[in-house]
């Protein structure tokens, strides 16, 4: 019995293949041992000049920064594109989205913590000079109202 809906199109892929395989095509930049060493060596020179961006006097001190977020930006561009494979072919559409997804999902509960640490700080009453004084004077675990019955819990 023949399969009428199989396509008789000699380029179909036949091959049995689970779902997300991806191969990597020659023309990629990673393709191969060569494109892991590639990114591997990448990866070293920007970790490298991470450290060099931060110990010595080559870049204007306030600048450091900045140079230290382009060099971590860059990384990820390696460990993206040479280790995930994750480039702009119309099969990785999925893996694109999902990482985006996974960008902003951190993105959203890191600017939310921040933005909640800096509503507390906010709206804290200001502490009395009787309360600072105490602070300074009494270690944090042996404060009022904690073990004890003395002024600093003693």
């Amino acid at each position: 019995m023949t399969d009428k809906t199989a396509p008789s199109d000699a380029s179909t892929d036949t091959r049995d293949a689970a779902p997300g395989e991806e191969t990597i095509a020659r023309n990629e930049p990673a393709a191969g041992v060569p494109g892991y060493l590639l990114g591997y060596g990448l990866a070293i020179l920007l970790t490298a000049g991470s450290f060099v961006a931060a110990r010595t006097g080559l870049i204007y001190q306030p600048a450091v920064i900045s140079a230290l977020v382009v060099l971590a930006l860059a990384q990820i561009g390696v460990h993206l594109v040479f280790f995930l494979h994750l480039t702009t072919g119309p099969d990785n559409t999925n893996n694109i989205l999902a990482l985006a997804f996974g960008v902003l999902i951190v993105a959203l509960i890191v600017l939310g913590s921040v933005w909640i640490m800096d509503h507390l700080d906010q709206n804290m009453p200001p502490m009395k000079p009787q309360q600072l004084a105490l602070l300074a004077r009494c270690p944090a675990e042996r404060l009022p109202g904690g073990v004890g019955d003395g002024p600093c819990g003693a």
